[in-house]
């Protein structure tokens, strides 16, 4: 407790911030702040998050190394690609074995809120799936999946993930599944900038959907998406995706604007 509170005071005056103005930043009282630093009181874990996130450093970090002895420091690395950026909650079988978390879409937005809550996290749908394809040593999660700016994966479809502990290792173009303060739960094709701008770029299959970026002082989590669970069943000889008509009604309505010109 006295680490943390110590770590507090430190981090708040190397940002050159009274604690009030921390106290705003993080949404506590000012007094709350001062039993921290004073190791009188100890923040709890969603405390403990907006701190982490609004200093850049990790959780585990705030909580055990001596952040005002300079050798201590995290690295910028570390601090902004997500790597040990929180403590994942996870939940496990009788034989301590990691059970797979589902996040429904009804789920959705008290996931955005709530994913670093163990009692949230124990309350949503759990499973054991074993597949040789999924290795025992990683943290999966499913989360379903609404709208259709990836098609040909359909609304309501869920996304079987990898937790990603390290932003870095984005591979380009691949799918992922991100969770951040303003998007909630999105499924998209990355493009990884954090290292040059400090932002991802978020593309969708369905090109009639524009890119974006995004912060990554905004993210909460990303998720690697290995594969799918439908239930939407393709019909009989329909050889077209529809992301492909899609592009091919985009294609017929660019000529016809040049036709008409």
């Amino acid at each position: 407790m006295e680490v943390i509170g110590k770590n507090i005071k430190f981090l708040r005056k190397s940002r050159g911030l009274t604690q009030d103005e921390l106290a705003k930043n993080i949404g506590v009282n000012r007094a709350v702040i001062g039993s921290y630093e004073e190791s009188r009181a100890t923040p709890k874990l969603s405390v403990l998050k907006d701190l982490a996130y609004f200093f850049k450093v990790s959780i585990d970090d705030l909580a055990k190394l001596k952040l005002w002895e300079e050798s201590d420091i995290p690295t910028p690395s570390d601090s902004v690609t997500g790597k040990n950026l929180r403590v994942l909650s996870t939940i496990v079988d009788n034989e301590n074995k990691e059970l797979i978390t589902t996040v429904p879409v009804q789920a959705s937005a008290g996931y955005t809120n709530g994913y670093a809550d163990p009692e949230y996290i124990e309350e949503l749908p759990h499973f054991s799936l074993p597949l040789v394809e999924l290795s025992q040593e990683k943290t999966y999660r499913v989360f379903q999946i609404k709208g259709d700016s990836m098609l040909p994966i359909t609304s309501g479809s869920y996304i079987i993930c990898e937790y990603l502990d390290n932003w870095e290792m984005i591979d380009n173009n691949k799918p992922y599944i991100v969770i951040s303060k303003d998007e909630g739960i999105v499924y998209k094709r990355l493009i990884n900038k954090i290292l040059d701008t400090g932002e991802i770029i978020l593309q969708s299959d369905n090109k009639e959907y524009s890119s974006y970026n995004l912060k990554v002082e905004n993210i909460h989590e990303i998720w690697k998406a290995l594969g799918f669970i439908s239930f939407e069943l393709p019909e009989p000889g329909n050889d077209l995706s529809m992301n492909e008509l899609h592009s091919m009604i985009l294609d017929m309505k660019k000529e016809i604007n040049q036709l008409k010109k």
